[in-house]
């Protein structure tokens, strides 16, 4: 099954008052490359999102984005009241008069008299992140398929042309064989002389080099295996890749053979839907 590297999924939840959303994007690579931004309160998390989104993705260079938003005002300060009247009667037995305004605003600045209440990350806090980073996964996920199909059906297109133009350079074979023996035919009778068993020994040879059979029975079977690989294995980029490569090959081989000018459009037309077929395979998981 083709699926893309190309994706985007978001998702978001509601726990306690704050507002958690996940936008998850990514581009094709050859392994993968995670660019994550959370939030200092999920900070201690950091490592277990990215084994989830590793596990997961599989490849590709991929953005993640984790956004808190607090939906209720909280108060998270704490004044100790029974420490800062101990400190006021301090202030008191020290300066025999004075106003207790002043003694209040001297010791609300003393150590410990107004404190933050901690708020650390609970582990319900930290299941409820988790399944929304999952969530955001699965609409990735979705968003690759999709992308996917799109892909398999250009890549199965090219493909088919390929192996059509394949086809088509039989009939042209045997007409280009036909005409080197008439040209060399033509000029041995323009020489005296001439050892005619060793002219034909040459044609021979020069026809042998000309010979285009294996070439396109293995691009017949790379072509095959191909649509093998690309029907039936996951995550199979790579693999396409190679194969995709040895196409080349054999096409490149195919044109450096052909001395017949049908042919070499064919070969033309061949190579410009294997470079389209390099480029999808690029995208391919």
């Amino acid at each position: 099954m083709i699926l893309s590297m190309t994706g985007f999924g978001r998702a978001e939840g509601v726990f306690e008052g704050k507002k958690i959303s996940i936008d998850i994007k990514s581009l094709n690579s050859k392994s993968f490359d995670l660019n994550i931004k959370v939030p200092l309160r999920y900070k201690e998390k950091e490592f277990e999102i990215r084994k989830i989104l590793n596990d997961r993705i599989i490849r590709g260079k991929v953005d993640c984005y984790i956004n808190l938003e607090n939906l209720e005002e909280s108060n998270d300060v704490k004044i100790n009241k029974s420490l800062i009247d101990s400190y006021m009667n301090e202030l008191r037995a020290i300066a025999s008069d004075g106003p207790d305004f002043e003694y209040l605003k001297m010791a609300v600045r003393l150590p410990d008299a107004i404190t933050s209440r901690p708020d650390e990350l609970t582990e319900g806090e930290w299941e409820s992140l988790a399944k929304i980073v999952h969530a955001a996964v699965d609409r990735f996920k979705e968003f690759r398929e999709t992308e996917g199909k799109i892909l398999h059906e250009e890549l199965e297109r090219n493909i088919q042309n390929i192996d059509r133009y394949l086809s088509e350079v039989i009939p042209f074979e045997e007409e280009r064989i036909i005409a080197v023996k008439e040209r060399y035919q033509k000029s041995l009778k323009e020489f005296e002389n001439v050892d005619e068993t060793r002219f034909y020994q040459e044609m021979a040879y020069f026809t042998e080099k000309l010979d285009i059979a294996e070439e396109k029975v293995r691009l017949a079977q790379h072509l095959k295996y191909y649509k093998e690989v690309m029907d039936n294995e996951d995550f199979n980029g790579k693999k396409l890749g190679f194969i995709s490569q040895e196409i080349g090959r054999e096409i490149n081989t195919l044109g450096s053979k052909a001395n017949q000018a049908d042919i070499q459009k064919l070969v033309v037309m061949m190579k410009d839907d294997l470079e389209k077929i390099k480029e999808q395979t690029l995208n391919v998981l």
